[in-house]
């Protein structure tokens, strides 16, 4: 069986940026040691994408903080975490579940079996966005989350997101 890593938007933005947070921070190491336990062909990443319209959207005025516009340093993938997986499979994404991501996987797993794992930002929005929308789109592809190399926006929602994805089936690893 295949076993893929995704890594979500561990984005500059996210980590010490303008939504930066301590926790984030602290899970930059223990997220590039588990991207070193992968083959580099297995290794995926999505990447939080947004336009200069962003005030605009309705997730701009729901959260006024610009962050990750396309082609700004915050929008770029943390330089230490990018360095360890360069080969990496990188999916720009416009909101907090990919389909793209879904879809491209669900077509991977139609030809091989396969077994996905996640780790990055944040948590409570897209961690549990994607690993619910993979989930759904391939309710038999075993799922994981490693806790220890997510963070959420306050360690309650983060604990929170983790017993919402167990409750639906994903593995929730805790270390």
């Amino acid at each position: 069986m295949r076993k893929i890593l995704i890594v979500v938007d561990m984005q500059n933005d996210f980590i010490d940026g303008s939504l930066g947070t301590a926790e984030a921070r602290a899970i930059v190491q223990p997220v590039i040691d588990k991207i070193k336990q992968y083959e580099p062909e297995n290794i995926w990443a999505t990447r939080d994408t947004h336009g200069e319209d962003y005030p605009d959207t309705q997730e701009g005025r729901r959260l006024p903080v610009k962050h990750c516009i396309r082609g700004t340093k915050g929008w770029e993938i943390a330089g230490e975490v990018a360095a360890v997986m360069p080969e990496a499979t990188i999916i720009d994404k416009p909101a907090f579940g990919s389909v793209e991501l879904a879809n491209r996987l669900a077509a991977l797993a139609s030809r091989e079996e396969i077994e996905l794992e996640l780790v990055g930002l944040c948590t409570d929005i897209c961690v549990v966005s994607n690993a619910l929308n993979l989930k759904t789109r391939m309710p038999e592809v075993p799922i994981s989350v490693d806790a220890a190399c997510c963070a959420g926006v306050t360690p309650e929602s983060h604990r929170a997101a983790l017993e919402t994805m167990g409750m639906c089936q994903i593995t929730v690893v805790h270390g």
